[in-house]
Protein backbone atom coordinates (compact mmCIF):
# COMPACT_ATOMS: atom_id res chain seq x y z
CA UNK A 1 0.00 0.00 0.00
CA UNK A 2 1.47 3.65 -0.81
CA UNK A 3 2.47 5.71 2.05
CA UNK A 4 0.42 8.93 1.25
CA UNK A 5 -0.46 9.54 4.94
CA UNK A 6 1.69 10.68 7.84
CA UNK A 7 2.44 8.43 10.85
CA UNK A 8 -0.38 10.47 13.02
CA UNK A 9 -3.04 9.25 10.73
CA UNK A 10 -2.81 5.63 10.50
CA UNK A 11 -2.03 2.17 12.99
CA UNK A 12 0.76 -0.03 12.19
CA UNK A 13 -0.94 -3.57 11.77
CA UNK A 14 2.05 -5.63 11.00
CA UNK A 15 3.57 -6.25 7.78
CA UNK A 16 4.06 -8.27 4.30
CA UNK A 17 6.46 -7.39 1.56
CA UNK A 18 5.59 -3.82 3.62
CA UNK A 19 4.63 -2.30 6.30
CA UNK A 20 0.96 -2.79 6.89
CA UNK A 21 -1.64 0.39 8.15
CA UNK A 22 -4.95 0.59 9.41
CA UNK A 23 -5.97 4.48 8.04
CA UNK A 24 -7.78 6.28 10.99
CA UNK A 25 -10.49 8.21 8.83
CA UNK A 26 -10.92 4.86 7.49
CA UNK A 27 -11.30 2.68 11.10
CA UNK A 28 -14.78 3.30 11.42
CA UNK A 29 -15.73 1.58 7.97
CA UNK A 30 -15.77 -1.77 10.29
CA UNK A 31 -13.79 -4.59 10.30
CA UNK A 32 -13.09 -8.23 11.48
CA UNK A 33 -10.47 -10.61 13.37
CA UNK A 34 -11.16 -13.96 12.53
CA UNK A 35 -8.96 -17.28 13.33
CA UNK A 36 -9.20 -20.93 14.99
CA UNK A 37 -8.54 -20.81 18.75
CA UNK A 38 -4.89 -19.70 19.85
CA UNK A 39 -3.97 -18.35 16.49
CA UNK A 40 -3.17 -14.97 17.96
CA UNK A 41 -6.55 -12.89 17.53
CA UNK A 42 -5.91 -11.44 21.19
CA UNK A 43 -3.31 -10.37 20.32
CA UNK A 44 -4.38 -8.71 17.18
CA UNK A 45 -7.18 -7.18 19.21
CA UNK A 46 -4.96 -5.56 21.93
CA UNK A 47 -2.54 -4.32 18.88
CA UNK A 48 -5.00 -2.40 17.22
CA UNK A 49 -6.76 -1.36 20.79
CA UNK A 50 -2.89 0.30 21.69
CA UNK A 51 -3.07 1.88 18.10
CA UNK A 52 -6.00 3.47 18.33
CA UNK A 53 -5.66 4.75 21.90
CA UNK A 54 -2.03 6.26 21.21
CA UNK A 55 -4.29 8.15 17.95
CA UNK A 56 -6.86 9.83 21.23
CA UNK A 57 -9.36 7.34 19.98
CA UNK A 58 -11.30 5.40 22.94
CA UNK A 59 -12.06 1.94 22.37
CA UNK A 60 -15.12 -0.72 24.07
CA UNK A 61 -13.49 -4.47 24.06
CA UNK A 62 -15.07 -7.14 25.54
CA UNK A 63 -12.61 -9.23 27.15
CA UNK A 64 -13.64 -13.14 27.49
CA UNK A 65 -10.51 -14.88 29.38
CA UNK A 66 -9.21 -12.06 31.28
CA UNK A 67 -6.07 -11.55 28.59
CA UNK A 68 -6.69 -8.05 27.31
CA UNK A 69 -6.75 -6.53 31.61
CA UNK A 70 -2.92 -6.56 30.58
CA UNK A 71 -3.36 -3.54 28.41
CA UNK A 72 -3.14 -1.33 31.79
CA UNK A 73 0.32 -2.18 33.00
CA UNK A 74 3.70 -2.07 30.72
CA UNK A 75 4.93 -5.08 28.47
CA UNK A 76 7.37 -7.27 29.78
CA UNK A 77 9.72 -6.90 27.22
CA UNK A 78 9.58 -10.70 26.20
CA UNK A 79 12.04 -12.06 23.38
CA UNK A 80 9.15 -13.35 21.36
CA UNK A 81 8.44 -9.10 20.98
CA UNK A 82 11.48 -8.34 20.92
CA UNK A 83 12.65 -10.31 18.01
CA UNK A 84 9.12 -9.13 16.61
CA UNK A 85 10.20 -5.98 16.68
CA UNK A 86 13.36 -6.55 14.95
CA UNK A 87 12.03 -8.25 12.20
CA UNK A 88 9.36 -5.97 11.38
CA UNK A 89 11.48 -3.23 11.41
CA UNK A 90 10.44 -0.92 14.67
CA UNK A 91 11.51 -0.17 18.13
CA UNK A 92 10.55 -2.41 20.76
CA UNK A 93 8.89 0.23 23.32
CA UNK A 94 6.97 -0.97 26.57
CA UNK A 95 3.91 0.91 27.57
CA UNK A 96 0.82 0.63 29.26
CA UNK A 97 -2.54 2.71 28.55
CA UNK A 98 -5.38 4.14 30.24
CA UNK A 99 -8.28 2.06 31.48
CA UNK A 100 -11.87 1.62 32.87
CA UNK A 101 -13.02 -1.49 33.83
CA UNK A 102 -16.48 -2.28 34.01
CA UNK A 103 -18.56 -5.39 34.62
CA UNK A 104 -22.44 -6.14 34.49
CA UNK A 105 -21.93 -7.91 37.71
CA UNK A 106 -20.20 -5.04 39.34
CA UNK A 107 -17.44 -7.33 40.23
CA UNK A 108 -14.37 -6.54 38.65
CA UNK A 109 -15.51 -3.13 37.46
CA UNK A 110 -17.83 -0.38 37.33
CA UNK A 111 -21.24 -1.98 36.92
CA UNK A 112 -23.26 -1.31 33.97
CA UNK A 113 -26.71 -1.21 33.90
CA UNK A 114 -29.85 -0.08 31.50
CA UNK A 115 -33.42 0.23 32.27
CA UNK A 116 -36.26 -2.04 30.87
CA UNK A 117 -37.52 0.88 29.20
CA UNK A 118 -34.18 1.45 27.44
CA UNK A 119 -33.60 -1.99 26.61
CA UNK A 120 -37.54 -2.47 24.69
CA UNK A 121 -39.54 -5.35 23.84
CA UNK A 122 -37.50 -6.44 21.08
CA UNK A 123 -34.05 -7.16 23.00
CA UNK A 124 -35.73 -8.17 26.17
CA UNK A 125 -38.01 -10.64 24.64
CA UNK A 126 -34.92 -12.21 22.95
CA UNK A 127 -33.28 -12.23 26.40
CA UNK A 128 -36.20 -14.08 28.15
CA UNK A 129 -36.41 -16.66 24.94
CA UNK A 130 -40.11 -15.42 24.24
CA UNK A 131 -41.74 -16.87 21.28
CA UNK A 132 -43.92 -14.95 18.77
CA UNK A 133 -47.41 -14.75 21.08
CA UNK A 134 -45.77 -13.77 24.44
CA UNK A 135 -43.26 -11.08 22.73
CA UNK A 136 -46.79 -9.37 21.35
CA UNK A 137 -48.26 -9.62 25.18
CA UNK A 138 -45.19 -7.90 26.40
CA UNK A 139 -45.16 -5.32 23.55
CA UNK A 140 -48.87 -5.15 24.84
CA UNK A 141 -47.71 -4.51 28.36
CA UNK A 142 -44.75 -1.72 27.40
CA UNK A 143 -47.83 -0.08 25.37
CA UNK A 144 -49.74 0.38 28.35
CA UNK A 145 -46.99 1.60 30.42
CA UNK A 146 -45.78 4.44 27.91
CA UNK A 147 -49.83 5.90 27.37
CA UNK A 148 -49.66 6.11 31.32
CA UNK A 149 -46.44 7.11 31.67
CA UNK A 150 -45.17 4.82 33.94
CA UNK A 151 -41.44 4.64 33.70
CA UNK A 152 -40.48 0.76 33.93
CA UNK A 153 -36.84 0.87 35.09
CA UNK A 154 -36.06 -2.10 36.88
CA UNK A 155 -37.25 -5.82 37.16
CA UNK A 156 -40.08 -5.33 39.74
CA UNK A 157 -41.62 -2.52 37.62
CA UNK A 158 -41.64 -4.76 34.66
CA UNK A 159 -43.50 -7.33 37.91
CA UNK A 160 -46.11 -4.64 38.41
CA UNK A 161 -46.85 -3.77 34.87
CA UNK A 162 -47.25 -7.59 33.79
CA UNK A 163 -49.10 -7.99 37.17
CA UNK A 164 -51.57 -5.00 36.09
CA UNK A 165 -51.92 -6.22 32.84
CA UNK A 166 -53.43 -9.28 34.18
CA UNK A 167 -55.78 -7.96 36.30
CA UNK A 168 -56.79 -5.88 33.42
CA UNK A 169 -56.46 -8.51 30.62
CA UNK A 170 -60.37 -8.15 29.34
CA UNK A 171 -60.28 -4.27 29.01
CA UNK A 172 -56.77 -4.38 27.82
CA UNK A 173 -57.05 -6.90 25.26
CA UNK A 174 -60.63 -5.45 23.99
CA UNK A 175 -57.76 -2.12 23.00
CA UNK A 176 -54.66 -4.06 21.58
CA UNK A 177 -55.76 -7.77 21.37
CA UNK A 178 -56.37 -10.54 23.18
CA UNK A 179 -53.98 -11.37 26.17
CA UNK A 180 -53.57 -14.48 27.26
CA UNK A 181 -53.02 -15.35 31.09
CA UNK A 182 -50.88 -18.68 30.05
CA UNK A 183 -48.72 -15.83 27.86
CA UNK A 184 -48.47 -13.72 31.01
CA UNK A 185 -47.39 -16.87 32.67
CA UNK A 186 -44.46 -17.85 30.64
CA UNK A 187 -42.93 -14.60 30.93
CA UNK A 188 -43.01 -14.54 34.49
CA UNK A 189 -41.28 -17.49 34.75
CA UNK A 190 -38.89 -16.55 32.51
CA UNK A 191 -38.36 -13.39 34.60
CA UNK A 192 -37.88 -15.36 37.64
CA UNK A 193 -34.93 -17.39 35.67
CA UNK A 194 -33.28 -13.91 34.90
CA UNK A 195 -33.42 -13.36 38.54
CA UNK A 196 -31.97 -16.33 39.65
CA UNK A 197 -28.88 -16.29 36.77
CA UNK A 198 -28.64 -12.72 39.00
CA UNK A 199 -28.59 -11.35 35.39
CA UNK A 200 -31.13 -9.02 36.32
CA UNK A 201 -28.73 -7.02 38.11
CA UNK A 202 -27.94 -5.13 34.50
CA UNK A 203 -31.64 -3.92 34.30
CA UNK A 204 -31.92 -0.59 36.63
CA UNK A 205 -30.36 2.50 37.52
CA UNK A 206 -27.71 4.53 37.28
CA UNK A 207 -28.47 4.02 33.99
CA UNK A 208 -24.79 3.50 32.31
CA UNK A 209 -24.18 7.09 30.71
CA UNK A 210 -22.60 5.73 26.37
CA UNK A 211 -20.53 9.82 26.83
CA UNK A 212 -18.45 7.57 29.99
CA UNK A 213 -17.09 5.39 27.24
CA UNK A 214 -16.20 8.27 24.88
CA UNK A 215 -13.42 9.97 26.93
CA UNK A 216 -9.27 10.68 26.57
CA UNK A 217 -7.02 11.46 29.23
CA UNK A 218 -4.72 14.07 30.31
CA UNK A 219 -2.29 13.03 27.33
CA UNK A 220 -5.14 12.93 25.05
CA UNK A 221 -5.20 8.97 24.57
CA UNK A 222 -8.04 7.27 24.12
CA UNK A 223 -9.34 5.17 26.86
CA UNK A 224 -9.55 1.80 26.77
CA UNK A 225 -13.12 0.14 28.50
CA UNK A 226 -12.58 -3.52 29.17
CA UNK A 227 -16.07 -5.20 29.85
CA UNK A 228 -15.09 -8.57 32.00
CA UNK A 229 -17.02 -10.91 30.25
CA UNK A 230 -15.96 -14.15 31.72
CA UNK A 231 -18.81 -14.69 33.85
CA UNK A 232 -20.82 -13.06 31.15
CA UNK A 233 -19.88 -15.68 28.62
CA UNK A 234 -21.75 -18.53 31.04
CA UNK A 235 -24.90 -16.56 29.65
CA UNK A 236 -24.68 -16.01 26.28
CA UNK A 237 -27.98 -14.63 25.66
CA UNK A 238 -27.24 -11.58 28.28
CA UNK A 239 -23.79 -11.41 26.30
CA UNK A 240 -25.55 -11.13 22.94
CA UNK A 241 -28.55 -8.67 23.92
CA UNK A 242 -26.00 -6.43 25.80
CA UNK A 243 -24.04 -5.84 23.28
CA UNK A 244 -27.16 -5.18 20.44
CA UNK A 245 -28.39 -2.62 23.27
CA UNK A 246 -25.48 -1.06 23.17
CA UNK A 247 -24.89 -0.46 19.42
CA UNK A 248 -28.70 0.51 19.55
CA UNK A 249 -28.09 2.83 22.25
CA UNK A 250 -25.13 4.75 20.91
CA UNK A 251 -26.51 4.60 17.38
CA UNK A 252 -29.63 6.62 18.80
CA UNK A 253 -28.18 9.00 20.77
CA UNK A 254 -24.98 10.18 18.81
CA UNK A 255 -24.96 12.88 16.03
CA UNK A 256 -24.55 12.20 12.64
CA UNK A 257 -21.34 13.38 12.14
CA UNK A 258 -20.04 11.72 8.53
CA UNK A 259 -16.54 10.43 7.96
CA UNK A 260 -14.26 12.44 10.14
CA UNK A 261 -10.48 12.18 10.61
CA UNK A 262 -10.85 9.28 13.01
CA UNK A 263 -13.38 7.51 14.80
CA UNK A 264 -15.14 8.67 18.05
CA UNK A 265 -15.19 5.59 19.44
CA UNK A 266 -14.36 1.92 18.34
CA UNK A 267 -15.87 -1.20 19.44
CA UNK A 268 -14.30 -5.12 19.87
CA UNK A 269 -16.77 -7.25 20.08
CA UNK A 270 -15.30 -10.41 20.70
CA UNK A 271 -16.88 -14.05 20.19
CA UNK A 272 -18.90 -12.38 17.73
CA UNK A 273 -20.72 -15.37 17.08
CA UNK A 274 -23.06 -15.75 19.81
CA UNK A 275 -24.64 -12.02 18.68
CA UNK A 276 -26.09 -13.88 16.16
CA UNK A 277 -26.81 -17.25 17.05
CA UNK A 278 -30.59 -18.03 17.12
CA UNK A 279 -30.91 -15.10 16.62
CA UNK A 280 -35.02 -14.05 15.53
CA UNK A 281 -35.10 -12.27 12.25
CA UNK A 282 -36.06 -8.67 13.21
CA UNK A 283 -33.01 -8.62 15.77
CA UNK A 284 -30.73 -9.38 12.92
CA UNK A 285 -32.19 -6.81 10.49
CA UNK A 286 -31.73 -4.17 13.66
CA UNK A 287 -28.02 -5.27 13.68
CA UNK A 288 -27.78 -4.69 9.88
CA UNK A 289 -29.66 -2.07 10.16
CA UNK A 290 -26.95 -0.21 12.86
CA UNK A 291 -23.63 -1.12 11.47
CA UNK A 292 -24.63 -0.37 8.31
CA UNK A 293 -25.85 3.18 9.39
CA UNK A 294 -23.69 3.67 12.77
CA UNK A 295 -20.24 4.54 10.72
CA UNK A 296 -21.77 7.65 9.79
CA UNK A 297 -21.86 8.48 13.51
CA UNK A 298 -18.30 8.24 13.99
CA UNK A 299 -18.23 4.68 15.35
CA UNK A 300 -16.30 1.92 14.03
CA UNK A 301 -17.38 -1.65 14.79
CA UNK A 302 -14.73 -5.03 14.98
CA UNK A 303 -15.90 -8.25 15.07
CA UNK A 304 -13.53 -10.60 16.92
CA UNK A 305 -14.74 -14.84 16.02
CA UNK A 306 -13.16 -17.84 14.78
CA UNK A 307 -14.34 -18.14 11.41
CA UNK A 308 -15.83 -15.47 8.98
CA UNK A 309 -19.26 -17.68 8.46
CA UNK A 310 -20.24 -17.26 12.08
CA UNK A 311 -21.21 -13.58 10.66
CA UNK A 312 -24.24 -13.03 8.56
CA UNK A 313 -23.45 -12.18 4.70
CA UNK A 314 -25.52 -9.26 4.92
CA UNK A 315 -23.54 -8.22 8.16
CA UNK A 316 -19.81 -9.28 6.40
CA UNK A 317 -20.25 -7.32 3.57
CA UNK A 318 -20.22 -4.02 5.68
CA UNK A 319 -16.62 -5.03 7.18
CA UNK A 320 -13.68 -3.41 5.08
CA UNK A 321 -10.42 -3.73 7.14
CA UNK A 322 -10.13 -7.97 7.89
CA UNK A 323 -7.33 -9.60 9.79
CA UNK A 324 -7.82 -13.51 8.93
CA UNK A 325 -5.20 -15.78 11.34
CA UNK A 326 -5.14 -19.54 10.86
CA UNK A 327 -8.04 -21.76 10.30
CA UNK A 328 -7.64 -25.72 10.41
CA UNK A 329 -9.62 -28.15 7.98
CA UNK A 330 -9.40 -31.68 9.32
CA UNK A 331 -13.09 -32.31 8.20
CA UNK A 332 -14.78 -31.87 4.98
CA UNK A 333 -16.92 -28.97 6.56
CA UNK A 334 -13.54 -26.82 7.77
CA UNK A 335 -12.48 -27.28 4.09
CA UNK A 336 -15.34 -25.56 2.97
CA UNK A 337 -15.21 -23.21 5.95
CA UNK A 338 -11.43 -22.31 4.70
CA UNK A 339 -12.54 -21.55 0.96
CA UNK A 340 -15.50 -19.59 2.01
CA UNK A 341 -13.16 -17.35 4.15
CA UNK A 342 -10.10 -16.75 1.41
CA UNK A 343 -13.56 -15.85 -0.93
CA UNK A 344 -13.81 -12.65 1.26
CA UNK A 345 -10.59 -11.06 0.21
CA UNK A 346 -9.81 -9.37 -2.44
CA UNK A 347 -7.29 -12.15 -4.04
CA UNK A 348 -3.70 -11.17 -4.54
CA UNK A 349 -2.10 -12.83 -7.94
CA UNK A 350 0.56 -15.59 -7.14
CA UNK A 351 -1.27 -16.31 -3.47
CA UNK A 352 -3.17 -19.80 -2.81
CA UNK A 353 -5.28 -17.60 -0.05
CA UNK A 354 -7.19 -21.11 0.82
CA UNK A 355 -3.68 -22.60 1.40
CA UNK A 356 -2.28 -19.80 3.25
CA UNK A 357 -5.18 -19.80 5.58
CA UNK A 358 -4.09 -23.67 6.78
CA UNK A 359 -0.23 -22.77 6.79
CA UNK A 360 -0.31 -18.89 8.99
CA UNK A 361 1.69 -19.76 12.16
CA UNK A 362 0.86 -17.92 15.47
CA UNK A 363 1.32 -14.21 14.93
CA UNK A 364 0.91 -14.42 11.14
CA UNK A 365 -2.61 -13.41 9.69
CA UNK A 366 -3.94 -12.86 6.00
CA UNK A 367 -4.48 -9.04 6.07
CA UNK A 368 -6.41 -6.83 3.94
CA UNK A 369 -7.29 -2.88 4.99
CA UNK A 370 -8.85 -0.20 3.14
CA UNK A 371 -6.37 1.52 1.00
CA UNK A 372 -7.32 5.42 0.25
CA UNK A 373 -10.43 5.85 -1.46
CA UNK A 374 -12.34 2.80 0.74
CA UNK A 375 -11.19 0.15 -1.58
CA UNK A 376 -10.29 -3.17 0.04
CA UNK A 377 -6.24 -3.95 -0.68
CA UNK A 378 -5.53 -7.07 -1.90
CA UNK A 379 -4.84 -9.68 0.57
CA UNK A 380 -1.31 -10.17 1.87
CA UNK A 381 0.08 -12.61 4.35
CA UNK A 382 1.57 -10.58 7.12
CA UNK A 383 3.64 -10.57 10.93
CA UNK A 384 1.51 -9.26 13.52
CA UNK A 385 3.25 -6.06 15.09
CA UNK A 386 4.14 -6.90 19.33
CA UNK A 387 1.80 -4.92 21.61
CA UNK A 388 3.71 -2.54 23.50
CA UNK A 389 1.36 -3.61 26.94
CA UNK A 390 1.92 -6.96 29.06
CA UNK A 391 0.42 -9.38 27.14
CA UNK A 392 -2.06 -11.59 29.92
CA UNK A 393 -4.31 -10.73 32.38
CA UNK A 394 -3.72 -8.56 35.49
CA UNK A 395 -3.67 -10.01 39.05
CA UNK A 396 -6.59 -9.50 41.22
CA UNK A 397 -5.00 -6.26 43.44
CA UNK A 398 -3.61 -4.59 40.54
CA UNK A 399 -7.42 -4.68 38.93
CA UNK A 400 -8.24 -3.60 42.50
CA UNK A 401 -6.05 -0.90 42.40
CA UNK A 402 -7.01 0.50 39.19
CA UNK A 403 -10.79 0.47 39.59
CA UNK A 404 -10.38 2.11 43.39
CA UNK A 405 -8.34 5.08 41.01
CA UNK A 406 -11.04 5.34 38.29
CA UNK A 407 -12.26 8.81 37.46
CA UNK A 408 -16.02 6.84 37.05
CA UNK A 409 -15.31 5.89 41.02
CA UNK A 410 -18.66 6.03 42.61
CA UNK A 411 -21.03 7.04 39.87
CA UNK A 412 -22.46 3.60 39.27
CA UNK A 413 -21.58 1.45 42.18
CA UNK A 414 -24.35 2.03 44.63
CA UNK A 415 -28.43 1.10 42.72
CA UNK A 416 -30.81 4.10 42.72
CA UNK A 417 -33.97 3.28 43.23
CA UNK A 418 -36.41 6.42 42.56
CA UNK A 419 -40.67 6.23 41.70
CA UNK A 420 -41.54 4.05 39.26
CA UNK A 421 -44.15 1.93 38.07
CA UNK A 422 -43.82 -0.20 40.98
CA UNK A 423 -44.41 2.37 43.28
CA UNK A 424 -46.82 4.02 40.99
CA UNK A 425 -49.27 0.53 40.72
CA UNK A 426 -48.88 -0.28 44.13
CA UNK A 427 -50.85 3.26 45.45
CA UNK A 428 -53.16 2.65 42.47
CA UNK A 429 -53.96 -0.74 44.24
CA UNK A 430 -54.30 1.04 47.59
CA UNK A 431 -56.73 3.75 46.22
CA UNK A 432 -59.79 1.91 46.68
CA UNK A 433 -59.40 2.41 50.61
CA UNK A 434 -59.31 5.89 50.61
CA UNK A 435 -62.91 6.72 50.10
CA UNK A 436 -64.07 4.20 52.70
CA UNK A 437 -61.38 5.88 55.43
CA UNK A 438 -62.67 9.01 54.26
CA UNK A 439 -66.32 8.58 55.15
CA UNK A 440 -65.60 7.02 58.41
CA UNK A 441 -63.85 10.22 59.23
CA UNK A 442 -66.36 12.78 58.61
CA UNK A 443 -68.93 10.14 60.55
CA UNK A 444 -69.33 7.20 58.96
CA UNK A 445 -72.90 5.58 58.30
CA UNK A 446 -74.05 7.24 60.83
CA UNK A 447 -73.97 10.74 59.31
CA UNK A 448 -75.11 9.70 56.16
CA UNK A 449 -78.65 8.22 57.77
CA UNK A 450 -78.54 11.51 59.57
CA UNK A 451 -78.51 13.83 56.56
CA UNK A 452 -80.61 11.10 54.48
CA UNK A 453 -83.10 11.88 57.64
CA UNK A 454 -82.94 15.42 56.77
CA UNK A 455 -83.68 15.09 53.12
CA UNK A 456 -86.32 12.64 53.80
CA UNK A 457 -88.18 14.66 56.21
CA UNK A 458 -89.12 11.98 58.59
CA UNK A 459 -90.79 13.60 60.88
CA UNK A 460 -92.25 11.37 63.48
CA UNK A 461 -90.32 8.46 62.68
CA UNK A 462 -87.79 8.05 65.86
CA UNK A 463 -84.49 7.04 63.88
CA UNK A 464 -81.78 5.26 65.75
CA UNK A 465 -77.56 5.99 65.04
CA UNK A 466 -75.20 4.48 66.11
CA UNK A 467 -72.67 5.78 68.13
CA UNK A 468 -69.73 5.09 70.66
CA UNK A 469 -71.71 3.34 73.32
CA UNK A 470 -74.96 2.17 71.51
CA UNK A 471 -78.00 3.32 69.90
CA UNK A 472 -79.76 6.50 70.76
CA UNK A 473 -82.85 7.13 69.88
CA UNK A 474 -83.23 10.64 67.90
CA UNK A 475 -86.40 11.78 70.10
CA UNK A 476 -87.23 9.74 73.36
CA UNK A 477 -86.33 6.42 74.57
CA UNK A 478 -85.40 3.48 72.64
CA UNK A 479 -88.45 1.62 71.59
CA UNK A 480 -89.24 -1.52 74.11
CA UNK A 481 -91.10 -4.89 72.48
CA UNK A 482 -89.87 -8.39 71.96
CA UNK A 483 -88.00 -7.71 68.24
CA UNK A 484 -84.42 -7.02 68.41
CA UNK A 485 -84.93 -3.65 66.60
CA UNK A 486 -83.43 -1.88 69.68
CA UNK A 487 -79.48 -1.86 70.09
CA UNK A 488 -76.22 -1.33 68.53
CA UNK A 489 -76.34 -4.77 66.83
CA UNK A 490 -79.58 -4.00 64.86
CA UNK A 491 -78.62 -0.71 64.00
CA UNK A 492 -75.53 -1.81 62.32
CA UNK A 493 -77.19 -4.36 60.50
CA UNK A 494 -79.69 -1.19 59.60
CA UNK A 495 -76.62 0.38 58.11
CA UNK A 496 -75.39 -2.28 56.43
CA UNK A 497 -78.63 -2.89 55.14
CA UNK A 498 -79.30 0.94 53.88
CA UNK A 499 -75.60 1.20 52.30
CA UNK A 500 -76.07 -2.22 50.21
CA UNK A 501 -79.64 -0.99 48.75
CA UNK A 502 -78.18 2.81 48.40
CA UNK A 503 -74.89 1.55 46.05
CA UNK A 504 -77.42 -0.74 44.40
CA UNK A 505 -79.70 2.16 43.57
CA UNK A 506 -77.14 4.38 42.69
CA UNK A 507 -76.04 2.41 40.08
CA UNK A 508 -78.95 1.52 38.33
CA UNK A 509 -81.25 5.25 38.67
CA UNK A 510 -78.34 7.24 38.14
CA UNK A 511 -79.40 8.85 35.32
CA UNK A 512 -82.66 9.63 36.67
CA UNK A 513 -81.66 10.87 39.91
CA UNK A 514 -79.59 13.45 38.06
CA UNK A 515 -82.69 14.63 35.98
CA UNK A 516 -85.02 14.38 38.53
CA UNK A 517 -83.35 15.12 41.53
CA UNK A 518 -85.26 15.06 44.84
CA UNK A 519 -88.19 13.54 43.96
CA UNK A 520 -86.58 10.73 43.32
CA UNK A 521 -84.87 10.31 46.43
CA UNK A 522 -87.49 11.34 48.41
CA UNK A 523 -89.95 8.55 46.60
CA UNK A 524 -87.33 5.61 46.38
CA UNK A 525 -84.94 5.83 49.26
CA UNK A 526 -87.02 6.89 51.54
CA UNK A 527 -89.26 3.55 50.98
CA UNK A 528 -86.19 2.04 51.86
CA UNK A 529 -85.18 3.52 54.96
CA UNK A 530 -88.80 3.78 55.99
CA UNK A 531 -89.15 0.34 55.73
CA UNK A 532 -86.15 -0.77 57.27
CA UNK A 533 -86.37 1.38 60.51
CA UNK A 534 -90.02 0.31 60.57
CA UNK A 535 -89.11 -3.07 61.11
CA UNK A 536 -86.71 -2.08 63.90
CA UNK A 537 -89.27 -0.34 65.94
CA UNK A 538 -92.04 -1.77 64.86
CA UNK A 539 -93.50 -3.83 68.31
CA UNK A 540 -96.20 -6.11 66.43
CA UNK A 541 -94.90 -7.00 62.79
CA UNK A 542 -96.83 -8.77 60.16
CA UNK A 543 -95.28 -11.77 58.06
CA UNK A 544 -95.50 -11.44 54.00
CA UNK A 545 -98.77 -9.71 54.45
CA UNK A 546 -97.75 -6.69 56.39
CA UNK A 547 -95.11 -6.25 53.75
CA UNK A 548 -97.73 -4.19 51.52
CA UNK A 549 -99.12 -2.29 54.49
CA UNK A 550 -95.82 -0.70 55.48
CA UNK A 551 -94.93 0.13 51.51
CA UNK A 552 -98.12 1.87 51.29
CA UNK A 553 -97.72 3.55 54.62
CA UNK A 554 -94.37 4.48 53.49
CA UNK A 555 -95.49 6.17 49.95
CA UNK A 556 -93.99 3.99 47.99
CA UNK A 557 -96.07 1.52 45.31
CA UNK A 558 -96.26 -1.93 46.65
CA UNK A 559 -93.36 -3.38 44.41
CA UNK A 560 -89.55 -3.16 43.50
CA UNK A 561 -87.83 -1.35 46.68
CA UNK A 562 -90.81 -1.79 49.13
CA UNK A 563 -90.59 -5.48 48.58
CA UNK A 564 -86.86 -5.26 49.86
CA UNK A 565 -88.13 -3.35 52.60
CA UNK A 566 -90.28 -5.81 53.50
CA UNK A 567 -88.00 -8.52 53.13
CA UNK A 568 -85.88 -6.42 55.69
CA UNK A 569 -88.44 -5.44 57.99
CA UNK A 570 -89.25 -8.99 58.94
CA UNK A 571 -85.95 -10.05 59.18
CA UNK A 572 -85.26 -6.78 61.48
CA UNK A 573 -89.06 -7.53 63.27
CA UNK A 574 -87.84 -10.59 64.18
CA UNK A 575 -90.54 -12.42 66.55
CA UNK A 576 -93.56 -9.99 65.31
CA UNK A 577 -93.49 -12.54 61.90
CA UNK A 578 -96.66 -14.67 62.01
Amino acid sequence: MAETTSPQDRILVGKSDHLEYLLLKLANRHGLVAGATGTGKTVTLQVLAEGLSNAGVPVFAADIKGDLSGIAAPGQGKDVFVRRAAEIEIPYQPDRFPVVFWDVFGEQGHPIRATVSEMGPLLLARLLELNDTQEGVLNVAFKVADENGWPILDMKDLRALLQFVGDNAAEIGAQYGNVAKTSLAAIQRQLLMLENQGADSFLGEPALDLNDFIRTDRDGRGVVNILAADKLMAKPRLYATFLVWMLSELFETLPEVGDLPKPRLVFFFDEAHLLFNDAPKPLLEAVQQVVRLIRSKGVGVYFVTQNPLDVPEEVLGQLGNKVQHALRAFTPRDQKAVRAAAETFRQRPGLDTSKAIMELAVGEALVSLLEEGGVPGMVDRALIAPPAARVGPLTPEERAAIVAASPLRGKYDQTLDRESAYEILAKRRHLPEEPAQAATASGGLGGILDRLTETLGSSGIPVGRSTGGGTAPSGGAAPSGKGKGGGRQSMSLTELVIRSAAQSFARSASTQIAREGAKILRNSLGGIIGGAIGGAIAKEGGGGRGRRTRAVGSGVPPTGSADFAGEMSDLLGGKGRR
